[in-house]
């Protein structure tokens, strides 16, 4: 009778079997010895049934080890307007730039008494190219939105609007030269805050002659600052709408936008952000695995279930790539976006919206409130996981109990949760049209 060599963990699936085992096998130097007919008593494969094996491949072609293409993202500014303020820069939280470089756009006309004025508010990796124009007919990430006779309507309001600072489509940001080490920044450039955003924002309009504006209007980071900016600035700013925003980041919208920076930093190529010499490291894995999981907060569950289920690729053998549709979409985001967007600029970017508390600096969260007596729309999207809809009925109980009686709040049952204010046109853009256009004191262009 054959016998084989036997110990807890290969022949035993659970305690109760192994100590059956235990009573039918002898010990001999050390091992256990048992008999193929105790074994086949016991339910377990003998060795004629485990003199074959069959298992998965390890080859894993989705995981990428050759080198990416260059990054892409200087290019995409071609349509701004740099502003070269020559002036040192003063952060938030410490730090200075000797010089500040503000990248913008306009849309529509301003009218004679500049009156007409609207301030975009970009949201984390958005450009200033919100809309297509003559110096730069590509699509723009509101391009729906923004136009003639279209809810930001160009033929009555003057929009402007920045690339964030920290960001990498001409504004200042780690990919800037510092101009004492004729280098980049990198991981040198201060910390970066939403207050920092919003104050470029307002050198930008001095050096343009605008005094107020007619309106701020901002979504996710963008409706932080709008809502900062109606605080910062109340004498300034005439009407607020903020979308999928908050009045302090809340723990778990942190913990995501953690796990997406770790992506970056943990990428041996990310060089602790030396990535700007041509042909040289760029952590184009860590970027990919980050913008993946930011896809993942950014749509909703209901979406995904209508839109992909539980379909598959194929029905062929599956392995640990790509093998349903709602993985390979999440990896088609990934490598579309890696080569896009600085991943330093989206370190200090995400990191600014985490440290976001619009009652900063003032004694309470009433206090700072209360000195936006503008009116107020706030937007908040049901399926949105990022920045859950309970922050936005949050912001408007807080502005109406710090006295402001001209609080609008609009509540959506859209199904693409956060990203709901890019693609839900029909609710987000009336929404916008009608606060902007009813009551206002001037017609058209003028």
């Amino acid at each position: 009778m054959a016998s084989v060599w036997c110990s807890l963990g290969r022949r035993a699936s659970n305690l109760a079997r192994f100590s059956r085992v235990s009573t039918c096998c002898k010990f001999r130097d050390g091992a256990r010895l048992c008999s193929s007919s105790s074994l086949e008593s016991m339910g377990i494969p003998t060795p004629d049934e485990l003199d074959t094996f069959v298992g998965m491949k390890s080859e894993f072609p989705c995981v990428q080890t050759t080198p990416g293409p260059e990054p892409q993202y200087q290019k995409f500014a071609k349509g701004a307007t740099i502003l070269h303020h020559r002036q040192p820069f003063h952060f938030h939280w410490g730090g200075v730039i000797p010089e500040l470089f503000i990248a913008y756009e306009t849309f529509g006309t301003l009218n004679a008494d500049k009156s007409n004025v609207i301030l975009l508010h970009s949201a984390l990796s958005a450009s200033s190219h919100a809309r297509s124009s003559e110096k730069d007919p590509s699509e723009g990430w509101w391009e729906t939105f923004i136009g003639p006779a279209l809810p930001l309507d160009t033929n009555k309001f003057f929009f402007v609007c920045a690339n964030n600072i920290g960001g990498c489509f001409g504004s200042s940001g780690p990919s800037t030269i510092n101009p004492h080490t004729g280098k980049p920044y990198a991981m040198t450039f201060p910390l970066t805050t939403i207050h920092d955003m919003v104050n470029i924002l307002f050198i930008l309009l001095d050096e343009l002659g605008i005094e107020k504006c007619y309106g701020a209007i901002g979504a996710s980071a963008g409706g932080m600052q709008s809502l900062l900016a109606g605080v910062k600035h109340p004498d300034r700013i005439q009407r607020v709408v903020s979308i999928s925003a908050c009045l302090q980041s809340a723990p778990s919208s942190i913990a995501l936008r953690y796990l997406q920076r770790q992506a970056i930093m943990s990428d041996p190529n990310w060089n602790n952000g030396e990535i700007y010499e041509p042909n040289g490291p760029f952590p184009h894995r860590g970027m990919k695995n980050a913008r993946s999981l930011a896809t993942c907060t950014y749509r909703s569950g209901p979406e995904w279930t209508m839109r992909f289920g539980r379909k598959r690729m194929s029905e062929s053998i599956p392995s640990m790539c790509p093998d349903f549709e709602i993985e390979s979409y999440l990896d088609h985001q990934g490598h579309k976006f890696r080569n896009m967007y600085d991943p330093n600029s989206l370190l200090y970017i995400s990191k600014a919206m985490d440290l976001f508390d619009v009652s900063k600096g003032y004694p309470t969260m009433n206090d700072s409130l209360s000195r936006m007596t503008a009116p107020v729309l706030v937007i908040g999207v049901q399926s949105d996981i990022l920045i859950p809809v309970f922050q936005q009925k949050e912001i408007a109980q807080k502005l109406r109990e710090s006295g402001n009686k001209n609080v609008t709040y609009y509540e959506m049952d859209a199904i693409y949760g956060h990203d709901s204010f890019l693609l839900d046109l029909a609710n987000i853009g009336a929404a916008i049209k009608g606060f902007l256009e009813i009551g206002n004191s001037f017609e058209g262009n003028n």
